[in-house]
């Protein structure tokens, strides 16, 4: 058997026994952020990477790093992704990412022909989705300076359970800190662009600007049956009509050059009794676009219509904690350097823009960083049937392969 077939069975039963942990009836895994589950894969990651060679550590949000030292006290080359889901998410969501940046580092590790520059460091983000604990991308915006540590660690769960209080029960908490040099993410789509395109990689040239909101709708609880409607302060029917504007708006906003894109993710509704008319909806609100002027156009529209509807429903309507990050472009030079080792490897490449937000949204605000696409079967993700062929998985590992070992050299960033 080749060195080649033998690094491709490894990835393919890594990756297979990976996502046994927390897997569901669907096809896909609740790994949600510091679960059992999640602390199950986080474990099994470890003995992974230790299995090679590798120092695990951890700092004080759980963020987990597989540190493998290639020229004692040179800078690190960081290479990251996450192993949470959402509920009932796919496999493939982050959890590809990471075992990509292990398997790519093993194989640079045994491939070296001249002296490394760097050291390599694969993280595993806490809470990239931020379905368990809000905001999404937790960890690495704690690491990135932009939320304070005890804030998040602070932060509690529907059930009233703090971030601290999870990581303690799964043991992934400590008080290790890392500076790095660069860092490369590789994730899958979650769009449909490169399936659509014959494409079997996506050089990320930039974001979309995302604003995400938590509103509150407040409305008075009364009989469904004997208030009348005139005397109703229905937050329901407020958060209802919430919904709708924000689709609207990305209907009447998006453009033939930039496109609107607008979603309402949870709902909650108190008291939820079937007699009972609502007191209080509270809701998350996302507005996305490629432009910025376009983005804030929108953004504007909505917060117009905010006012409208509480003067129309009679309901109060308030605005708790946002999560925005701008439109921006990744390193001009990554980008490049992906490209060349595409056409190295003859992968059919172009360049895309990405929907979603990935920690590497945040890195490339303080690190020059590259972020590649793998295809999405459909466009399909956040969804059990979310699916990303064997053929396109090991492309990507040989690309990330190659984008590592030329980083690593020097090629991207000077030590």
């Amino acid at each position: 058997m080749t060195t080649q077939t033998l690094q491709t069975t490894s990835f393919l039963t890594d990756f297979r026994s990976m996502s046994t942990f927390g897997a569901t009836p669907g096809g896909g895994v609740d790994r949600q952020a510091a679960t059992s589950a999640d602390g199950q894969t986080r474990n099994w990651f470890r003995g992974l990477v230790e299995g090679h060679g590798f120092e695990v550590r951890y700092d004080q949000v759980g963020n987990q790093f597989a540190l493998l030292e290639l020229v004692p006290g040179a800078p690190y080359i960081a290479i990251g992704s996450h192993l949470d889901s959402q509920p009932l998410g796919g496999r493939f969501d982050g959890a590809y990412g990471v075992l990509a940046g292990a398997h790519a580092a093993i194989r640079v590790a045994s491939l070296l022909t001249s002296e490394p520059q760097f050291n390599i460091a694969v993280i595993n983000w806490f809470n990239e989705e931020g379905c368990r604990f809000k905001p999404s991308m937790m960890g690495s915006s704690v690491f990135t300076g932009k939320i304070p540590a005890e804030q998040v660690l602070a932060t509690t769960d529907p059930s009233g359970t703090s971030v601290r209080e999870a990581l303690e029960a799964i043991g992934t908490i400590g008080d290790f800190s890392l500076d790095v040099a660069a860092y490369l993410e590789i994730h899958i789509e979650q769009g449909r662009s490169l399936e659509d395109d014959g494409l079997t990689i996506g050089l990320v040239e930039s974001t979309w600007g995302a604003n995400k909101y938590e509103f509150v709708v407040h409305g008075e609880q009364a009989h469904t049956g004997a208030t009348l409607i005139a005397d109703r302060q229905d937050a329901l029917l407020g958060a209802s009509a919430l919904v709708v504007a924000a689709r609207e708006v990305a209907d009447d906003y998006s453009t033939d050059e930039h496109m609107v894109i607008t979603s309402c993710g949870e709902f909650n509704v108190f008291p939820n009794s079937p007699v009972v008319v609502a007191s209080r909806v509270n809701l998350l609100v996302d507005v996305r676009s490629t432009d910025a002027a376009v983005l804030a156009a929108a953004d504007a529209e909505l917060h117009r219509r905010v006012s409208l509807i509480e003067q129309r429903f009679n309901v109060r309507i308030s605005q708790g904690a946002s999560h925005i990050w701008a439109s921006k472009a990744y390193d001009a030079a990554g980008l490049a350097l992906a490209a060349s080792c595409a056409s190295a490897l003859g992968l059919p490449h172009g360049v895309v823009r990405t929907l979603a937000g990935h920690d590497s949204t945040n890195m490339k605000d303080i690190v020059p960083t590259i972020m590649l696409f793998v295809p999405s079967a459909e466009g399909i993700s956040h969804n059990e049937r979310e699916f990303t062929s064997d053929a396109d998985m090991l492309a990507g590992v040989d690309l990330l392969t190659e984008v590592v070992s030329r980083v690593v050299a020097g090629e991207f960033v000077q030590p």
